[in-house]
């Protein structure tokens, strides 16, 4: 869970700040690359976005390339050992890269909280996402402001161990 209670006054200005046009522009540029450069170089000990959300690094296969491609999530512990993921792309425009990969290639695989999960993606149909939104927002409720500002629906997958 977040370090701090998304509804208080950190919890506001972290999704002020999250939410605003400048962190849209140089948060995609600056938190990812610093996330997996901490989480390898820790032993996938640290992720920095996990004081503010829960955090995992989904590994898919790139569509282009064939390579490997980490991706720093937020993420949402569904209780049964899965995650959901959101593809906000910090509320740009396009879908994130890792959202094709997995549209591509379901299967992938998860570092959380220092294991390694291979897991199998699906992404959400309309009534799914419906249903799985509230918790998702209760989690990190900047995702409502993404959809506004991104003009798209944004792509929910559910990991599950394979």
């Amino acid at each position: 869970m977040p370090a701090f209670d998304v509804d208080g006054p950190v919890g506001k200005l972290t999704r002020k700040m999250a939410t605003s046009s400048w962190f849209r522009k140089v948060g995609p540029k600056v938190v990812p690359p610093m996330d997996r450069t901490l989480h390898k170089l820790s032993g996938g000990r640290i992720i920095v976005s996990r004081m503010m959300v829960p955090s995992m690094v989904l590994t898919t296969t790139g569509v282009k390339s064939g390579l490997p491609r980490e991706s720093p999530l937020a993420c949402v512990p569904d209780g049964d050992g899965g995650w959901w993921v959101v593809g906000s792309n910090f509320g740009r425009e396009k879908h994130p890269a890792w959202t094709g990969n997995l549209l591509a290639d379901p299967n992938a695989s998860v570092s959380f909280e220092h294991t390694e999960t291979a897991v199998l993606s699906h992404l959400l149909t309309d009534d799914e996402k419906a249903e799985t939104w509230p918790k998702l927002i209760a989690v990190w409720p900047a995702y409502d402001d993404y959809v506004e500002v991104s003009g798209r629906s944004l792509r929910v997958f559910h990991l599950t161990p394979a």
